[in-house]
């Protein structure tokens, strides 16, 4: 539920808001459900970069969006995405960024792989619960083994 309204996915905030609360009406949830939904949904976002959630429901939320991001799966989502907006592989000569405000993290100049240094390899220290630590901590492993075989392919000397 938390990506429809993810403004990545429509042109614009207001059309994923829309569906979402078109899905809402077609299965009649309570108004205080919706509420509480749609709470959990502001505050879970990465790039919002809130640190501090409303309830434990919001912080498993995030997790779980968190871990989705992580391992193979979110390697091949990192590509797939990069490639649907026309991002470059890798070019070492772009300079990973360190901080962003959302503009810059959705529209400013990088790569797939710097990707990985920018949020993915972040998200494993921002996790809360303990189950979550204990799944991402894997996931995190493989992303690192990973980036270490993609920079001794892409470094390679003939």
């Amino acid at each position: 539920m938390h990506d429809i309204p993810d403004d990545k996915l429509h042109d614009n905030e207001e059309t994923g808001l829309a569906l979402l609360d078109t899905w809402f009406r077609r299965n009649n949830l309570p108004s205080f459900q919706v509420r509480e939904i749609k709470q959990i949904i502001d505050s879970i976002s990465y790039s919002e970069g809130q640190t501090v959630l409303p309830s434990i429901e919001a912080k498993i939320v995030q997790d779980a969006d968190r871990i989705d991001a992580l391992g193979a799966i979110g390697i091949a989502r990192t590509f797939a995405y990069g490639g649907k907006k026309g991002q470059l592989l890798y070019d070492p000569a772009i300079s990973v960024r360190d901080s962003m405000n959302k503009e810059e993290y959705r529209n400013g100049k990088s790569t797939s792989i710097h990707h990985f240094h920018e949020k993915l390899l972040k998200l494993t220290d921002m996790l809360h619960t303990d189950t979550a630590k204990a799944i991402a901590k894997e996931r995190h492993q493989y992303m690192q083994q990973f980036l270490q075989q993609f920079n001794k392919e892409w470094d390679v000397l003939l």
